[in-house]
């Protein structure tokens, strides 16, 4: 296995809402919908310009192992967060209007990672203060990296 095959990245960009309240304990949302209510207390971006069924296909390959850690940095202005979380071979893949990323190992069509490091209330309180104007430009890097090349060869490190 090269490493050509064990790494993967994309980008999506979103806009923020004045409804943004992100306070979900277990999940974070981007969505292409243009309006949001308060009671969708996981979204932190609208308007976004891909659903996860329409990344790139070498990142959906390698986010659907089950050794997969998956790294979203979230950019906003200067700002930066990062998510560290896992990809699976449960995931779905197919949802061409949202992105979500969960703490738990709960699976939708609309998945993109389980077993996150942070759900919306955890994502920077900086950053979500921005994202409730919406002239505010969210952009995630989103990089996924197949750990099991490392299990299969011996190395050392010093």
């Amino acid at each position: 296995m090269t490493m050509e095959n064990v790494l993967a990245y994309d980008t999506v960009e979103a806009w923020g809402h004045e409804n943004i309240r992100a306070t979900h304990t277990t999940t974070f949302e981007l969505t292409k919908d243009v309006d949001v209510t308060p009671k969708g207390d996981c979204i932190i971006g609208v308007k976004l310009n891909k659903g996860v069924a329409e990344l790139n296909q070498k990142l959906l390959d390698i986010v659907k192992r089950d050794y997969t850690v998956v790294v979203l940095i979230l950019e906003v202005d200067e700002l930066k967060d990062v998510v560290l979380a896992r990809g699976s071979s449960k995931l779905i893949l197919l949802d061409r209007q949202r992105i979500v990323v969960r703490k738990s190992k709960f699976v939708g069509p609309e998945t993109l990672a389980i077993e996150a490091n942070k759900a919306a209330k955890d994502i920077s309180r900086e950053i979500i203060k921005k994202l409730q104007e919406p002239s505010t430009r969210l952009v995630v890097h989103i990089y996924a990296f197949d750990i099991k090349v490392f299990m299969n060869t011996k190395h050392i490190f010093y």
